[in-house]
């Protein structure tokens, strides 16, 4: 930090376990990833690139040696797993892990229906070559999961081998976690925490004020992702307290000016 305040909440530090801020990037240029990671790199622990684009990005192999050089972990989103299990080519994608020589990879069922054991299979073997996180939701807005079954996938998917599990929101924060005006289904959220620890879970968050409704509820080290490169120093200043949508949560009690 630049300089001192009082009052502002203990961030845990990189490399850490939780506090994780994960980054989206749908489709930066390298140059553009150069200068996002110029000032954010400090506050972001993983980087997605969205759904499948990685299909598409050009120099993808330069792009990701941006990231490495910077110390930024990056997978490819669970959309593109989807798409090379509904094509029958899970071994294609196992070596696509390899040759980009990824560290992680995402396991969901966002777009295509899948049995749960064999979404547990698939992260089972996974979990062998790279470090899996797991999504649980669907990006079908019609399709409400009940808490109970949100439950019973996280325990089994965590089981299995993952080492996070992401909550569904897609890119726009309009699913999954939250109804299609963005608002947070609050009373999914706090029944999952009654059986999975927060620290487990990923929310992705990409609107403001959802961000700012996770941090009230769990703190400065709550684990956010599907955040915008240009969002990641404006959700630190949320999670310290130093903007005006957080301002007082952290003040304990300090008393007004007078």
């Amino acid at each position: 930090m630049n300089y001192t305040l009082s009052h502002i909440p203990e961030r845990t530090l990189k490399p850490r376990q939780h506090g994780l801020t994960m980054v989206m990037d749908k489709g930066l240029s390298i140059r553009q990833v150069e200068d996002f990671l110029s000032n954010s790199t400090d506050y972001v622990d993983l980087v997605k690139l969205g759904w499948a684009t990685s299909f598409v990005t050009p120099n993808l192999k330069e792009k990701l040696k941006v990231y490495k050089d910077a110390g930024v972990p990056v997978y490819f989103g669970g959309t593109l797993f989807e798409a090379f299990v509904i094509r029958n080519q899970f071994d294609d994608y196992r070596r696509l892990l390899d040759t980009y020589d990824l560290q992680y990879a995402e396991v969901s069922d966002g777009s295509i229906e899948m049995n749960q054991d064999d979404k547990c299979e698939y992260i089972r073997q996974l979990t062998g070559q790279v470090t899996v996180l797991s999504e649980v939701g669907s990006k079908d807005e019609a399709k409400i999961i009940p808490p109970y079954k949100w439950i019973q996938l996280m325990k089994a998917e965590l089981e299995a081998g993952a080492w996070k599990i992401i909550g569904e929101a897609r890119e726009g924060g309009t699913v999954g976690l939250f109804r299609a005006s963005g608002e947070v289904r609050q009373g999914l959220v706090e029944e999952i925490l009654t059986q999975i620890p927060s620290e487990k879970i990923i929310w992705e968050a990409p609107q403001k004020e959802q961000q700012v409704w996770f941090v009230k509820l769990l703190g400065a080290n709550v684990n956010l992702g599907n955040i915008s490169p240009a969002e990641a120093i404006p959700l630190e200043t949320i999670r310290l307290g130093l903007r005006g949508d957080t301002f007082s949560h952290f003040l304990n009690g300090l008393g007004s000016i007078h």
